[in-house]
C-alpha cells in the first residue's frame, strides 16, 4: 500500500521516468534493437547528387550486381501511390521520377543481405543529369519568384496604414531566422516484417503512427487495416518524426511484401541530415509604429520561410508563426502575412515550437528595435505592451486572452532572479570599457496550446483491468522521452488509486487505438490523459454499479480507497474486488477518447479560436562576450515557468530545461549551410554543432509557477509544457544583444541575425564600433 494512506506516484507527484533505468542502463529496447527474424533483409537509399536536375538516365546495373544485393527498388516497383505528402498534394515522393528537387533526394533503394552491403552498393549507380536552375536560400526564392509550396495566411484587425502614419515613432526591420537540425539520438528507421494476404508491420520511429499506417497503405495499394504500425519508444523526435518517417516505412514495407522477407532501414546520420527535413529558416520584415512610452500602435509584418521542394507542414508551420507573432504583445493595429517560399531543398517540417519560436522571436526584436530607439530597459517596453484587460485583450486572429498571467510570472521571475540589480551591476561592469562584456535580459512566453487544424484535437486510449487487479493501458500518443507514458499511467492509477506499478504501460500501436493524432503541438499529456481517464471512468463507473447492486448500497457508498475498495462496511483489496466483479461477469475493458471542446478556426477570414488555452513563462539569462574573438558563454539562467497543476513535477523541470537548452542551440551554435552547387554541408555532428553539456549555463535555476492552475478544464487542470519552454531560450540571444550593444553605448539595436555564432557576435561588434569610431 501506498504510505501515508496515498498511492504511490499518483498525479501531481514527482516520478521517475518509467524507462529512466532502462535509457542509462542501455536495456531501453529501440527499433533497432528488435530481434532480427531469419532472413531478414536491409535497405539503404541512393540519393541525388543534383540539387535540380532532369534525370536523362540511370543506370542501376552496378548496383544490382553487387555483392550481396536482392534487389533494388525505383518508383515502378511501388504497387500503389509514389507519394507520401502529409497533406494531400501528392508533391513528395518515395522515389524522384524523372526530376529531381535538392541534393540528397532518394532516387531508389538498394535491399541487400547486410545493411553494409546496402549502403556500399548504393554509391554505384551512374546518373546522367540535366541540371536546373537552383534556389536554396528563401531571399532568392523570393527574387527568383519561386512559388509558394502552399496558399499563404493574412492575419488582421484594426486599420494598420493609418495607424503606423499616425504614430510619432515608426521604425523597419528585417531578422533572418536559421533553421535547425532535429539531431534525435535515435535517427530514422524502420522494420517491416510481412503478414499473410496484405498485411504487414511495421515497427517505426514515429510520432505519428497513424500516418505511418495511411502512408504505407496508400504506397502498398492496399486498405489502412490490413497495416499495423507499432512503437515502443523513440530516441528522440521534435517534430522530426511526425511526417518524416513516412518514407522509411513505405521502402521498408513494399521491400517486405515484394520479397517475403523482413526488411530495415536505417540511414547513417549524414543521409538522414541531407535527405529528411529541417525547422524552418525565415527572413522575417517588419515595421512598427510607437509613442514615447514604447506604446506598440501598429505593426506589419512578412514572415518568409525556406519550405523545401514539397508542402509538407509548411502551411501550418508558417500559419503558427503568425499566430505567435505576437508573443505576449497586444498590437492595437496589425496585418501579418506568410509566404511559405518553395526552395530547392529538403522539405521543412515539424520541429518543436512548429513555427511559433520563429514568431515570436520577431515580438521579441520589435521590442528590442523600440527600446534602444527610445533607450529604455527592454523589460520595461514589455510591461507596456502586455496584454491587459478588456480592450487590450485580443489577438492579431481575434481570440480573446481571458486567462493571461503573464505580469505574474515576469513580477515573481524578476524579484526571484534581482533582475534590477544585476542589469545595474552589468551596466557598471561594460561602463569600465573592458574586452569582456556582459548582457543580461528578460524575455516572456505566451504560447497557445492545440492543433491549429481542430480536427487533429482528438485521441484514443485503451484501458483493461485483468482479473487480477493489474492495469494494462494503451493510448495513441508515443514516447520519444518526454514522460508521455509516466503521466497517462499516473492519471490511470489515480483514477482506481492504485500504486503506479499496478499499471503496465504498452507499445503504441494502430491495431489496438486507431485514427490517433501526432504526439505532438505540446498536446500528448492533454488529449491522452483525458483519454485514458475517460477509458478508467467508464470501467469505475461499471464496478460502482456492479457493487453498489450485490452489496445493496448506494453509489456513493462505494469509496476507492489507496489500493482498497470501500463498499458500505466491507473493506477489499483492489484485486479482491476486481475478482468479484470478473465473477460477476462486469466488462473490464474501455475504449476511451476524447476530443478538445470550445476550438475552432476559419482560415480564409483569418479569426476563430484556435487555442484552448495559453501557456506563459519567463527567462532571465546572463552572458558574457569577448570583444576580440565574438565567443561567449551564458553565466546564469533564471526560469519560471507556468504548466498550471503540474502532473509530474520532475517530469516537467526536465522538459523545461531539455527544451530551453535546445532553444540556446538554434539560436547560438545550430547552423545549416548549403554551398553553390545546393548541397547541405553540415550534416554531422563534425560540422553541425549542437550544445554540449559544457555549454549550460554555470547558474542554471528553473522553477515552476506552482500557484497556476489551468483555468479550463484539462487533465487535472495541468498545462502543456513540450513546447513552450523552448521559447525562452530567446533570452540569451537579447542578451548577447546587449552585450554586443554596450560597445557603442546602446545606441543602436544591434540586430543579431540568427543563429548568433561567435562570428555573428564578432561582425556585430566591429560593426557597431565602426559605426560608433564614425559618429564619433
Amino acid at each position: 500500500m501506498g504510505m501515508n494512506g496515498a498511492i504511490r506516484g499518483g498525479v501531481h507527484t514527482a516520478q521517475q521516468h518509467d524507462s529512466a533505468i532502462k535509457h542509462v542502463t542501455g536495456r531501453a529496447e529501440y527499433a533497432d534493437d528488435i530481434t532480427e527474424p531469419m532472413g531478414t533483409l536491409h535497405a539503404y537509399l541512393g540519393l541525388s547528387e543534383a540539387a535540380h536536375a532532369e534525370i536523362v538516365s540511370i543506370d542501376l546495373e552496378a548496383v544490382r550486381t553487387a555483392p550481396g544485393v536482392v534487389d533494388v527498388l525505383t518508383a515502378k516497383d511501388l504497387p500503389g501511390s509514389n507519394d507520401v505528402s502529409p497533406v494531400g498534394k501528392h508533391d513528395d515522393p518515395v522515389f524522384a521520377e524523372g526530376r529531381v528537387e535538392f541534393w540528397g533526394q532518394p532516387m531508389f533503394a538498394v535491399i541487400a543481405e547486410t545493411r553494409d552491403a546496402a549502403r556500399r552498393a548504393a554509391t554505384k549507380a551512374k546518373v546522367e543529369y540535366r541540371a536546373l536552375r537552383h534556389v536554396t536560400d528563401v531571399a532568392e526564392a523570393i527574387a527568383a519568384d519561386y512559388p509558394h509550396v502552399i496558399d499563404p495566411l493574412k492575419l488582421e484587425r484594426g486599420d494598420v496604414g493609418p495607424a503606423l502614419e499616425a504614430a510619432p515613432h515608426r521604425l523597419k526591420g528585417s531578422l533572418r531566422v536559421g533553421g535547425q537540425d532535429h539531431f534525435y539520438l535515435e535517427g530514422m528507421i524502420a522494420f517491416a516484417i510481412p503478414g499473410e494476404d496484405d498485411e504487414v508491420t511495421v515497427f517505426s520511429s514515429t510520432q505519428h503512427p497513424s500516418e505511418v499506417q495511411h502512408m504505407v497503405a496508400h504506397v502498398l495499394g492496399v486498405p489502412s487495416h490490413s497495416v499495423t504500425i507499432q512503437v515502443r519508444r523513440m530516441g528522440g523526435g521534435f517534430g522530426g518524426k511526425e511526417t518524416q518517417p513516412n518514407l522509411f516505412a513505405a521502402v521498408a514495407a513494399v521491400a517486405a511484401k515484394k520479397l517475403g522477407r523482413a526488411v530495415k532501414i536505417r540511414p547513417d546520420r549524414d543521409d538522414d541530415m541531407s535527405a529528411t527535413g529541417k525547422r524552418h529558416d525565415f527572413l522575417v520584415e517588419y515595421e512598427v509604429g510607437f509613442d514615447d512610452d514604447g506604446r506598440i500602435l501598429a505593426v506589419e509584418g512578412m514572415f518568409a520561410a525556406r519550405c523545401g521542394f514539397s508542402a509538407d507542414l509548411s502551411g501550418p508551420v508558417t500559419d503558427r508563426a503568425l499566430f505567435h507573432a505576437d508573443n505576449a504583445y497586444f498590437y492595437p493595429a496589425v496585418r501579418l502575412v506568410s509566404r511559405p517560399m518553395k526552395t530547392n531543398t529538403v522539405s521543412n517540417t515539424a520541429f518543436r515550437g512548429f513555427g511559433g519560436p520563429q514568431g515570436v522571436i520577431a515580438a521579441e526584436r520589435i521590442i528590442e528595435e523600440i527600446a534602444y530607439a527610445l533607450g529604455k530597459d527592454p523589460l520595461e517596453v514589455r510591461r507596456t505592451n502586455f496584454y491587459g484587460a478588456e480592450g487590450r485583450d485580443v489577438t492579431p486572429y481575434h481570440q480573446k486572452v481571458e486567462d493571461n498571467i503573464v505580469n505574474r510570472v515576469v513580477d515573481e521571475l524578476e524579484a526571484r532572479a534581482e533582475y534590477a540589480r544585476r542589469r545595474e551591476a552589468v551596466l557598471a561592469f561594460n561602463a569600465e570599457g573592458g574586452v569582456i562584456r556582459k548582457g543580461i535580459a528578460l524575455t516572456p512566453v505566451k504560447f497557445g496550446i492545440s492543433f491549429t487544424a481542430t480536427w487533429y484535437n482528438q485521441a484514443g486510449a485503451l484501458v483493461h483491468v485483468y482479473n487480477d487487479g493489474s492495469i494494462h493501458l494503451n493510448h495513441g500518443g508515443t514516447e520519444m522521452g518526454q514522460g508521455l507514458n509516466t503521466k497517462v499511467a499516473q492519471v490511470v492509477a489515480d483514477c482506481f488509486q492504485v500504486d503506479l506499478e499496478h499499471v503496465r504501460i504498452t507499445a503504441t500501436t494502430t491495431a489496438k487505438v486507431p485514427n490517433t493524432s501526432a504526439t505532438a503541438a505540446s498536446s500528448g499529456s492533454d488529449l491522452n490523459g483525458m483519454a485514458a481517464q475517460n477509458a478508467a471512468e467508464q470501467i469505475r463507473g461499471r464496478l460502482v454499479d456492479f457493487a453498489a447492486e450485490k452489496w445493496g448500497v448506494a453509489p456513493e457508498q462505494v469509496v476507492f480507497e489507496p489500493n482498497v475498495v470501500l463498499v458500505g462496511n466491507t473493506r477489499m483489496s483492489f484485486p479482491e474486488f476486481i475478482k468479484e466483479a470478473y465473477m460477476a461477469r462486469v466488462h473490464l475493458s474501455a475504449a476511451g477518447f476524447y476530443k478538445t471542446p470550445d476550438i475552432h478556426w476559419d482560415r480564409a477570414a483569418g479569426k476563430g479560436r484556435p487555442f484552448y488555452y495559453f501557456a506563459y513563462g519567463a527567462a532571465v539569462s546572463e552572458v558574457s562576450i569577448d570583444t576580440l574573438t565574438g565567443e561567449y558563454q551564458v553565466d546564469r539562467v533564471d526560469i519560471l515557468h507556468d504548466v498550471g497543476r503540474s502532473l509530474n513535477p520532475a517530469i516537467d523541470k526536465g522538459q523545461i530545461e531539455g527544451g530551453f537548452i535546445q532553444g540556446v542551440g538554434w539560436l547560438t551554435t545550430e547552423e545549416l549551410w548549403w554551398d553553390d552547387k545546393g548541397r547541405l554541408r553540415t550534416h554531422a555532428p563534425s560540422t553541425y554543432k549542437i550544445p554540449l553539456a559544457s555549454d549550460r549555463a554555470r547558474i542554471f535555476n528553473v522553477d515552476l509557477a506552482d500557484w497556476s492552475e489551468n483555468r479550463e478544464p484539462t487533465i487535472r487542470r495541468s498545462k502543456a509544457v513540450g513546447e513552450p519552454p523552448f521559447m525562452l531560450g530567446i533570452s540569451v540571444l537579447e542578451a548577447l544583444s546587449m552585450a554586443v550593444a554596450s560597445v557603442a553605448d546602446y545606441r543602436q539595436c544591434p540586430r543579431l541575425d540568427a543563429p548568433a555564432t561567435p562570428e555573428r557576435v564578432l561582425m556585430a561588434v566591429t560593426r557597431l564600433q565602426g559605426a560608433s569610431g564614425a559618429a564619433a
